[in-house]
């Protein structure tokens, strides 16, 4: 009777686990790709990856530093209480040529290792992309740039890169990720940025150049206030990038926990539609794997064309590294004045 319904449970056992097969493949089909269906739900689940961040807590006004005057704009330097942690410093440039209500613009610098550049990339430029502040003087947008964690006034240490390992480290230990700090306060420069009486909610882009075009695309795929995305040198498949065996290429901020579990540059890239999207990146850039970019494209192109804005997304490739040619720079301006300036 034993040896019988050993027997027994030995069959059911193998049945149970010929049932469960089918479920098991399913999971491992849907790897990378996010577990729930609503955008929002998608949303939810992104910004859970992304750690501990302090919404509970309540942003004392910030500190007008000083005022200048340029021939096209003023800039107001400004001390920002973002998340109670650290001093925000930041730079509002208001253009001279302006109406009633104003386009706005979050600006998020570059990283190149450069750790004592942040925010003063938005007039000083790069030595591979000229500065963008005149650009949005001459077509009145209304432009907030910060300092990221660990660049510009926020250095903290002599040695920048040992700076943001620390702070890397430091902050996963609490619960919370360097990329998702980033991206909190970059969320917080967009509450002051709309709550300026200059400012037109309407009309609202997000730019930058390489980790600034990370923060871009992943700032527009978790809000929605953002109406335009342009991003520069940084549309990077993650499958692509360890293909090429090139994750030292990207600095530690970019990793977050668990995130290829759930979700691909595709399907982060994916919560931005309908809403209008410029992503132009370098064929010879070893940042963005050519397949990488046309695989990102070929994924989001079909998901634009199904909500009838075909137009609203372009995601191309040039011949050049990791740079903006003057080509791309004339791609940018007309989607300034498309989906930004004269809408």
């Amino acid at each position: 009777m034993g040896s019988l319904r050993r027997s027994f449970l030995k069959k059911s056992l193998a049945t149970t686990a010929i049932g469960m097969l089918p479920n098991f493949i399913s999971q491992g089909a849907s790897e990378n790709t996010p577990v729930e269906t609503s955008p929002e739900a998608q949303r939810k689940k992104l910004m859970s990856l992304l750690g501990d961040m302090p919404f509970a807590y309540k942003p004392k006004a910030p500190r007008l530093i000083k005022r200048e005057t340029h021939d096209t704009y003023d800039l107001e330097y400004l001390e920002f209480d973002f998340n109670g942690m650290e001093p925000v410093p930041g730079v509002l440039l208001i253009p001279h040529k302006r109406k009633e209500k104003m386009p706005c613009m979050l600006y998020c610098h570059a990283h190149f290792g450069t750790y004592a550049i942040g925010k003063d990339e938005l007039f000083n430029g790069r030595s591979v992309m000229p500065a963008y502040a005149q650009v949005y003087a001459e077509k009145g947008i209304l432009t907030l740039a910060i300092d990221s964690w660990c660049f510009g006034e926020r250095k903290k240490v002599a040695n920048g890169s040992q700076g943001e390992s620390d702070a890397f480290k430091k902050l996963l230990w609490e619960g919370k990720t360097l990329f998702g700090m980033m991206l909190f306060d970059e969320m917080r420069a967009l509450d002051y940025l709309l709550s300026r009486p200059e400012a037109d909610p309407r009309r609202v882009g997000v730019f930058g150049l390489s980790m600034g075009a990370t923060k871009a695309w992943w700032m527009a795929a978790l809000d929605k206030r953002i109406t335009t995305c342009l991003d520069l040198c940084c549309m990077t498949d993650f499958d692509e990038l360890m293909v090429n065996n090139n994750l030292k290429g990207h600095g530690i901020y970019y990793y977050v926990p668990s995130l290829l579990k759930y979700f691909n540059t595709s399907t982060i890239n994916a919560l931005i539609v309908p809403r209008p999207h410029v992503s132009l990146n370098g064929r010879m850039d070893d940042l963005t794997p050519p397949k990488g970019v046309e695989k990102v494209r070929d994924y989001l192109m079909p998901l634009y064309k199904k909500a009838g804005k075909e137009n609203n997304c372009r995601i191309e490739l040039f011949d050049c590294a990791h740079q903006e040619l003057p080509e791309m720079r004339k791609i940018f301006l007309d989607w300034l004045d498309k989906y930004l300036v004269n809408t």
